[in-house]
């Protein structure tokens, strides 16, 4: 099949790309780097010519929440007119977990706008909900820095490696389309607060983290387990005590 990848340049796209491509698919990667402009419209139509499968693993590169909405909404419309003029057949977006579960949060709800787009369009589909990534904690924590002191929220998380969201995504391109949501997600709930903890001392780092269950994530309070998947989620194999002994921190 060839597969266009929009966002194909990135930690996870190129991950899927490299996966298709061992499978003996025709995987290209589209995004700005290679002239295509999902919001304007720029390149689409020509990149997504002669697709079997388009996968959209593209992100905002602002977090006002406006221009994040207008991002996603605008992006995806401009997508799936191209699929359907250029026939085809198969959409498939990664999305997070709990996005509909935490509607304080505008990216969130930016992300459930898209959601409702590709449901909405017609076109044959496969939403993928993914948990937070392994990769991103050192960030969140971070983002609740005050000094030498992190305050974070307790609420759990399933955080997932990069390379499993790559794996069970490009299960999920090259199956049939779901016309549904399927979640993905790590092999364990842990609360944020702890996964900071760990990672501050897996780097030497001597901040301390300060359990606030009113913590903001994403701009919004969370709910104990709104961010963890349901029953039937795909998990990942990699746990984050071991994706965190093999992973140094930047410099």
């Amino acid at each position: 099949m060839k597969i266009v990848v929009l966002g194909g340049t990135g930690m996870i796209g190129s991950k899927v790309i490299a996966n298709l491509t061992e499978r003996g698919h025709e995987a290209v990667a589209a995004s700005p780097d290679t002239g295509v402009n999902t919001v304007t419209g720029e390149g689409v139509a020509d990149a997504l010519r002669g697709a079997d499968v388009v996968v959209d693993v593209t992100n905002s590169p602002s977090w006002d929440e406006q221009a994040v909405r207008h991002f996603f909404v605008t992006s995806t419309g401009n997508q799936l007119a191209a699929e359907e003029a250029g026939g085809v057949g198969h959409h498939v977006v990664l999305s997070i977990v709990g996005a509909d579960q935490e509607p304080e949060s505008g990216y969130l709800r930016a992300k459930v706008a898209q959601e409702n787009v590709v449901k909405e369009s017609g076109r044959p589909y496969t939403i993928v909900r993914s948990t937070q990534f392994c990769e991103f904690v050192r960030s969140i924590a971070e983002a609740g820095a005050e000094g030498d002191i992190i305050r974070l929220t307790n609420a759990y998380f399933q955080p997932i490696a990069a390379d499993d969201v790559a794996r069970l995504l490009t299960e999920a391109i090259v199956a049939p389309p779901a016309n549904a949501t399927i979640e993905i997600g790590g092999p364990e709930a842990i609360p944020l607060d702890e996964l900071a903890r760990r990672t501050l001392a897996h780097d030497g780092d001597p901040r301390t983290v300060v359990t606030d269950p009113e913590a903001p994530y994403f701009g919004a309070k969370v709910g104990e387990r709104a961010l963890t998947p349901g029953a039937d989620a795909r998990l990942g194999e990699v746990r984050f005590d071991d994706w965190l002994a093999n992973n140094v921190p930047p410099k």
